[in-house]
């Protein structure tokens, strides 16, 4: 038995944002009061009882992150199921949705399996996309429905656009017979000459091409228009600019927020080209880091509800790929363990997000466009728990991946993760000074 006493706890789907004790017997939450008689707990239980001080700390449900790359199978020199469940652990992350870009490609039930039978061997909840057409190659669908009968939680060729229509029309339609969600990497290449940095400031000062905001604005412009057509769910991924912002506002408001969905990542809402231009290699990453202006608009999308997500497309590769010329190395940067730090001094900080708001966006809206039993601090359900302390200072010098691709790296941030609970067990824990019996 866990007791949790005195932090402030927030549910995102009931609105509590107060200060209470929490106790966790087995892999469930039994009860959350105002002042839990400790003594009491302790003489009656058959078992150990830990007992922490959470004075200070923000207690939310783990997030869910959906948008994540562990690189298994085919790149495990970058990072591997288990390398990156506990980069994700040490993130307060208990659940997470990996991407279908692997070699080979989870587009058969075998590699599917393979990802889902190791994911269940780490400390969190392992899910995983299957990707929409066969070897991502934009041409033929995959076996959609053998795919998601053995787990496929969502489709995705994320890392590459889908450029037919013909193609997408039929994927839409198999996923809104199917009732799952297609999620769209929104980058049209005939706008693009070396991605991964914007064309403006940063293309000019590297003397490349870059890529155009007109990239993304034309696929999400397409996509909308046929998801609405088809009548299928769609996540629009790592939203880039004001522009996509202003469409999807748009599509909500016309009544289609049943279908459209998108996510943003920390990156993208705390950084801009200039960053990519301070830091070179370690902030480049696909769609780029783009304006201040559209900065402030995936921040806006997110206060008001037009980005129904926080993701961070963790992305890891080794430091020879990310030393080489800036046209040369690959695009992405991880953020599984800096999420919720990133998060909290960009939208908690600037008073433009409530603690339930953000834990909306981390943890319960993703679940729930996924259908993954999580998200939510209350009782009777799964104890899956994120202890955060905001004024911790930490120095992010090292990490639980095997790569450390981060603008980040070694920089000092404030807040920082402290515990991370899954299912009742503790499986990040820098707690022991906290610990009263």
């Amino acid at each position: 038995m866990i007791i949790l006493k005195g932090g402030l706890c927030v549910d995102p789907e009931s609105g509590m944002e107060a200060k209470k004790d929490i106790i966790i017997d087995g892999e469930i939450i039994t009860a959350i009061e105002d002042d839990i008689d400790t003594d009491a707990w302790i003489s009656g239980a058959s078992d150990g009882v830990e007992v922490y001080d959470c004075n200070g700390l923000i207690i939310g449900p783990g997030i869910v992150d959906g948008h994540v790359h562990f690189r298994d199978p085919g790149f495990t020199y970058k990072e591997d199921i288990y390398s990156g469940a506990a980069a994700a652990a040490a993130g307060g992350v208990t659940s997470v949705i990996l991407m279908a870009n692997t070699k080979p490609v989870v587009d058969s039930v075998d590699t599917l399996k393979y990802v889902l039978d190791k994911g269940r061997e780490t400390d969190i909840a392992v899910y995983s996309c299957a990707s929409i057409t066969k070897g991502l190659e934009g041409r033929e669908l995959t076996d959609m429905e053998n795919l998601k009968a053995h787990g496929a939680i969502a489709f995705t060729d994320d890392g590459i656009p889908i450029l037919s229509e013909n193609v997408i029309s039929a994927a839409m339609q198999e996923a809104a017979r199917l009732g799952v969600v297609l999620s769209f990497h929104e980058e049209d290449p005939k706008y693009i000459e070396n991605n991964g940095i914007n064309r403006g400031k940063a293309s000019e000062h590297f003397g490349l091409g870059g890529s155009d905001r007109q990239a993304e604005i034309s696929m999400v412009k397409r996509d909308i228009e046929l998801a609405v057509k088809y009548g299928c769910k769609i996540n629009i991924q790592h939203i880039s600019t004001k522009e996509a912002v202003g469409l999807i506002r748009e599509a909500k408001r016309e009544g289609h927020g049943d279908l459209i969905f998108a996510e943003a990542t920390p990156h993208h809402m705390s950084m801009t080209e200039l960053d990519t231009i301070r830091y070179g290699t370690y902030a480049k990453m696909n769609p780029p880091l783009r304006t201040e202006e559209d900065r402030q608009a995936i921040i806006d999308g997110l206060a008001d509800g037009t980005i129904d997500m926080i993701a961070t497309d963790h992305a890891p590769h080794s430091d020879e790929e990310k030393n080489r010329p800036i046209d040369k190395a690959p695009s992405g940067i991880i953020g599984l363990e800096t999420s919720l730090s990133v998060s909290y001094n960009t939208l908690i900080v600037s008073n433009m997000l409530s603690w339930v708001q953000l834990f909306c966006k981390l943890s319960l809206n993703p679940a729930r466009i996924y259908g993954i039993d999580a998200g939510k601090l209350a009782i009777y359900r799964t104890a899956d728990i994120v202890l955060f302390d905001p004024n911790m200072i930490q120095k992010f010098d090292k990490t639980r991946s095997k790569s450390f691709n981060s603008p980040l790296k070694n920089s000092e941030i404030t807040g920082g993760v402290v515990g991370t609970i899954r299912a009742g067990r503790k499986i990040y824990d820098k707690m022991a000074k906290r610990r009263l019996t």
